[in-house]
């Protein structure tokens, strides 16, 4: 039997929504940010499909749909933890190892936001590739990707700093936590980053 943690992304996409729709949080909000990483990825393989002039653009094809599936399987990881994540915040909180508990999966779940986000700041630089060479008539989904991009990247980072903030509030060190806050400073600044260039490429298509 499925186990309620182990949803795949390769199930229709349907009976996937469904499932990060319930109640069970395996799904959630991280695998949710790395399914739309896995939608930028997408979207910028196709963008360099119609690029077919340039050599960069064929290798930049193959770094993308490297990163789909790293971004898929971290989805799917991400579930797992995030089921676990919700196991020991549902512990009696006169447990005595619930503390323990809550702050190893916290942990972990801002590790596996981590790991996503990085897929992402790896996939923010094809997109700079991508805007100097890309085909132009493919300029809306190139946009596109941006933007789903951005929002990967903001989902990773809240998760992250989410994750962080409830390992130190059940006692985690600052030394525990330390690599894991810079991993955070720097997703802040590559949202960020996404951010501003999606709106700098969805300004080309006003007036």
């Amino acid at each position: 039997m499925e186990q309620p943690a182990d949803v795949p992304t390769s199930i229709p996409l349907d009976s996937w929504l469904t499932k990060l729709g319930q109640s069970s949080g395996a799904p959630g909000g991280g695998a949710a940010s790395g399914v739309m990483l896995g939608i930028a990825a997408s979207l910028l393989s196709m963008v360099a499909a119609y690029t077919p002039d340039d050599p960069r653009a064929a290798e930049c094809a193959r770094r993308v749909v490297l990163l789909r599936d790293v971004a898929l399987q971290g989805a799917e990881s991400d579930g797992i933890v995030s089921a676990d994540f919700g196991a020991a915040l549902a512990l009696p909180v006169d447990d005595p190892d619930r503390d323990a508990r809550v702050r190893d999966a916290a942990r972990r779940a801002a590790e596996s936001a981590a790991r996503l986000g990085s897929a992402g700041m790896d996939l923010l630089d094809e997109v700079l590739v991508l805007r100097e060479i890309g085909n132009p008539s493919l300029s809306a989904d190139l946009a596109v990707a941006a933007g789903a991009l951005a929002a990967s990247l903001t989902g990773s980072s809240i998760n992250l700093r989410a994750n962080l903030r409830t390992a130190q509030r059940h006692r985690a060190s600052a030394a525990e936590l330390s690599e894991l806050r810079a991993d955070a400073g720097r997703l802040t600044e590559a949202q960020r980053s996404a951010a501003r260039i999606t709106e700098e490429l969805s300004s080309e298509f006003d007036g």
